[in-house]
Parts: C-alpha cells; sequence; structure tokens
C-alpha cells in the first residue's frame, strides 16, 4: 500500500512561473507544465459548458483541453493502476493563482468510476490561455465553486486523519 510523501498542501514547496502549473505529492516524477505543454502533449477536449456563478449569475463558455487524469499520469501517482480499491483512496487539490483551490477525488475522474471529463484548459472561448494559465473545469458541476482560474498547482496523495 502507498503512503503520501507530503502532506496536502496548497502549493508545492516553490510558486511556478507565471502560466505554468506543479504536479506534486504523491508522484514518482513531479513535473511543471505550461499550457502549451498541455495543449502539445495530449489530446484536446472541448466542453459547452453552463454554471452559476455566485456573483455574476449563469456562464456560457466552451473550453478545450486535455482530460485532468491525463495529465496527471505523466507524474505517475503513488498507487498501484491495478487496483481500484486504492486508486479511490487519492485525492487532488488544485491550486489556482487567485488564492482559490478546489478538491476532487481519484475516483471522480477515473474512467473505472466516475470518468467525469475534468479539463485542464488550454482555451476558453476564443481566448488561449498561454498567459493567463490553465483552468480546471468540471462540467458536470452546477456551480462554478469547483473551476479553478490560473492553476498554480495540484497536489495528490491520501488524506491523513
Amino acid at each position: 500500500m502507498s503512503r503520501p510523501s507530503t502532506a496536502p498542501h496548497p502549493m508545492a514547496a516553490t510558486t511556478p512561473a507565471p502560466g505554468s502549473f506543479a504536479l506534486w505529492g504523491d508522484v514518482a516524477e513531479p513535473a511543471t507544465l505550461t499550457v502549451a505543454d498541455l495543449r502539445e502533449g495530449w489530446r484536446q477536449h472541448r466542453a459547452e459548458v453552463v454554471f452559476d456563478c455566485a456573483t455574476e449569475g449563469p456562464q456560457h463558455h466552451t473550453f478545450v483541453g486535455p482530460l485532468l487524469r491525463e495529465v496527471m499520469a505523466v507524474a505517475r501517482p503513488g498507487f498501484d493502476p491495478a487496483r481500484r480499491k486504492e486508486r479511490s483512496r487519492f485525492l487532488l487539490s488544485v491550486s489556482g493563482g487567485d488564492g482559490h483551490h478546489a478538491v476532487l477525488s481519484w475516483a471522480e475522474i477515473d474512467a473505472d468510476f466516475g470518468n467525469a471529463p475534468v479539463l485542464l484548459a488550454t482555451r476558453m472561448d476564443h481566448s488561449e490561455l498561454d498567459t493567463a494559465g490553465t483552468q480546471l473545469v468540471v462540467p458536470s458541476d452546477r456551480c462554478g465553486a469547483r473551476y479553478v482560474s490560473a492553476v498554480t498547482g495540484i497536489w495528490i496523495g491520501v488524506h491523513r486523519l
């Protein structure tokens, strides 16, 4: 059974450069990626979404980007992919440049469980996000609270009590 190598924390030890983000936590290969990396290294998916924003009302956007689970695979999370119960214990904590955070479970995005098409967007509507940074997109959410702009880090690991 794997154990987390670091405690959950909203940011990696060093803050990545603007427009980039860190993958870290219980992983074999921590990484820092940019929006350009996301666009070039993974298949791009399209999501047309509508979500309720607490301050601005209904939002309608089209996002394009790779699936979160496919991007996280590059860091090689610290679980045995063949063991479903082990995978289901892992959490992802996503941090944004404005201090906003969201938490997802690996089971939520895993194809054997929830199979949610959560994206790390490289484009929003007609704008590339290279300068603004990638955005976490949770198409199944009715409210926009887990949409994280300008992602700076994604930690993965097991919550320890």
